[in-house]
């Protein structure tokens, strides 16, 4: 009884789950927002600045097509030249320069100040992202269109997420019936769903600068204050590309309003390997670099060190039947490669990972997500989108996937963190203590400190013996996640909006969520 007899056990075991549930302050956890990563490089030096030169002489010989007249303008009194053939060429110092200009670090804001990101260096976030069209029914396993209330319910349960730390507009609403009301309206459940920082998409240019109203007004109640532009806490998702090589001309027209009320750009090249990119991985990299330094130019030639994210998306293709594969190797080290690039050249990376090919939150979508989701953290992505309830190669979300990807992303950011080796964590005295004492280590002062801040646990991942698992009900990891969308979707709804701000928002735009 005396060592580690069922009474001393008991103990043990009792300090443990009461320590487990001690609510842990933030910056002592054993994983937080920003963490650095870094740690796999799938491109050696040399070969990232043969990736560089490529992406510059793309821009340099064969220049972007369908520019704006702003950005014709921009360029050309910087010294680039419009051809023969209406294609806009960035002379190489030209894009240089407008590296240099570049921020290279920027604060996404949280509505709430506690949810700030600072985006850059190695720093690494986790995100949603994407316009699925689909989400799954949990309970018949079967797809249905997505809704203005699919937003809002994707954004109640992230923000009851630890670690998801940006809720990006993941499904489209497709009930709205303008572009004018889609994107009002996304805007809005985005916003009220989470008091996190948020990530919204624009149909029209003219829709950004009614969205910015719509933010000042819930940060202070004034539709004339400019309150958002000190405290910017939604980035715009701009595919602003039609790849290869040319502008896709109402998102670029987006593009220079987002500068003009100070809303943080990921500028997003999404060329799918095979189809509008080369099959080559490196061709791919090399063409979504030059588009994504076409944009970054063209901001900061409009407002330099105005905050962007280079999204470099370089997408894959089967190429046995040419869909899309979000969930392959080939996905996974190219966005890693991505982000590696990116923070070499000394900008904000931006890339996308977690998206499953499978239709359901099964085995393949886990081996899926974990693969993909690893290498962009390890590599030192600044912000991972579709990092979360993504399936069917983006054509779909799950509230359930959420849930249990939201476990991935926290056993995932444990591997970022590493192993911190000192005289503490090294445990010469307590291995010596335990030696000539109880011959465990359960009870031990230096478990129990440590169990929140070294280990992370799952929140519907199973740890129970086969035994208790059955006497719980032998639910799978679906149900469970099930259980706890029921548990936050119970619970009363986020209230960071002031109720007078909310009324004044819908006396000024048409929102159609009822929040009662």
């Amino acid at each position: 009884m005396e060592r580690g007899g069922p009474s001393r056990r008991a103990g043990g075991r009792s300090a443990r789950i009461a320590k487990r549930s001690a609510e842990v302050p933030l910056e002592a956890r054993a994983v937080r927002p920003g963490m650095p990563g870094g740690a796999y490089q799938p491109l050696t030096q040399e070969q990232m600045i043969q990736i560089f030169d490529a992406a510059l002489t793309l821009l340099e010989d064969i220049g972007m097509g369908q520019a704006t007249p702003e950005f014709v303008a921009l360029v050309t009194s910087a010294g680039g030249t419009l051809d023969q053939d209406q294609r806009l060429h960035f002379p190489k110092a030209v894009v240089r320069a407008a590296i240099e200009t570049a921020a290279k670090e920027f604060t996404l804001h949280g509505f709430s100040s506690q949810h700030d990101a600072l985006i850059g260096g190695q720093r690494v976030h986790f995100s949603t992202g994407g316009a699925a069209v689909l989400m799954l029914e949990h309970e018949t396993s079967t797809f249905r269109h997505s809704s203005l209330k699919d937003v809002y319910e994707i954004g109640r349960v992230i923000n009851a997420l630890e670690h998801v730390h940006i809720y990006v507009r993941t499904v489209v609403a497709r009930d709205m019936e303008t572009s004018r009301e889609l994107d009002l309206n996304t805007a809005y459940a985005v916003m009220v769903s989470t008091d996190k920082p948020i990530g919204t998409s624009f149909f029209q240019p003219e829709h950004v600068h009614e969205v910015a109203q719509m933010f000042n007004v819930a940060l202070t109640g004034d539709p004339d204050g400019d309150e958002f532009r000190k405290r910017p806490f939604c980035i715009a998702n701009n595919t602003f590309v039609v790849p290869p090589l040319r502008f896709a001309e109402d998102s670029a027209l987006c593009i220079a309003e987002q500068v003009r009320v100070g809303m943080p750009i990921n500028l997003l090249s999404a060329g799918q390997a095979g189809a509008t990119s080369p099959a080559t991985l490196a061709g791919s990299l090399s063409q979504a670099l030059a588009e994504c330094l076409a944009g970054l130019t063209c901001v900061n030639l409009l407002s330099p060190g105005h905050p962007c994210t280079m999204g470099m998306w370089p997408f894959v293709s089967d190429l046995r039947t040419g869909a899309m594969s979000g969930g392959s190797g080939e996905e996974a080290v190219l966005n890693a490669a991505a982000a590696q690039l990116i923070n070499w050249i000394g900008l904000p990376s931006g890339v996308a990972a977690g998206m499953a090919d499978s239709k359901l939150p099964d085995q393949q979508a886990g081996y899926e997500k974990g693969t993909t989701v690893t290498l962009a953290a390890q590599a030192g992505a600044n912000v991972v989108f579709e990092s979360a309830g993504m399936l069917a190669s983006l054509l779909a979300c799950s509230l359930e996937t959420l849930v249990i990807d939201n476990d991935l992303l926290g056993a995932i950011a444990r591997t970022v963190r590493g192993i911190e080796v000192d005289t503490d964590s090294l445990a010469v005295d307590v291995i010596r203590e335990v030696v000539e004492g109880p011959g465990h280590f359960l009870g031990h002062e230096q478990t129990l400190r440590v169990m929140q801040t070294e280990y992370i646990y799952p929140s519907v991942g199973d740890r129970l013996s086969p035994e208790d698992w059955a006497d719980a009900g032998s639910l799978d990891v679906r149900a469970r996640a099930h259980q706890r969308v029921e548990e936050i979707l119970s619970l009363p709804a986020p209230s960071h909006v002031r109720p007078e701000a909310d009324a004044l928002i819908r006396e000024l735009f048409p929102i159609h969520l009822d929040l009662v």
